[in-house]
């Protein structure tokens, strides 16, 4: 999908701007806006090509860079770090060979840090894409890994 059918399902108002870059970042495979989308949606709202950017760097499921497959975002908030004696980063690199920030070879996972997801009762926490993972062990992290690699 190009981004000016995504862009003709929505008013042209600021107010549409998350939408927008939810809806068209979600549909790209390597779920990231580029600086040439980023004008073009400027241009489209009739708004500073300024105000898309701080979006885009504000949140943390937005990106400006190519990204996996797989987006996984590991809470890095106090209650998630305090509530378990395992490294859930650490684990994941391990698993994936990658480091915070970086996409695996075969563009299959990007691993990510992220504000509170929510879930500070059942921390550890970790999204993958949509989806909430809580109360994360070691075992629990490999084992949801493996579900993913089957999707391959």
């Amino acid at each position: 999908m190009v981004l000016k059918d995504v862009l003709q399902k929505y008013a042209k108002t600021e107010d549409q701007l998350i939408e927008i870059l939810l809806d068209y970042q979600n549909v790209k495979s390597n779920h990231y806006i580029t600086k040439e989308e980023i004008i073009e949606i400027a241009s489209y709202l009739s708004i500073p090509e300024s105000k898309v950017c701080s979006v885009l760097s504000f949140y943390t499921f937005f990106s400006d860079k190519p990204r996996g497959k797989h987006i996984i975002q590991v809470c890095k908030d106090v209650p998630c770090y305090v509530s378990s004696d395992i490294n859930v980063l650490k684990i994941i690199e391990r698993e994936l060979g990658i480091r915070v920030n970086e996409t695996t070879p075969n563009q299959q996972f990007t691993l990510e840090y992220t504000s509170c997801l929510g879930c500070c009762e059942a921390g550890p926490a970790m999204r993958i894409n949509d989806k909430i993972y809580t109360h994360l062990t070691a075992d629990k992290i490999k084992a949801i890994l493996s579900e993913y690699r089957v999707y391959m």
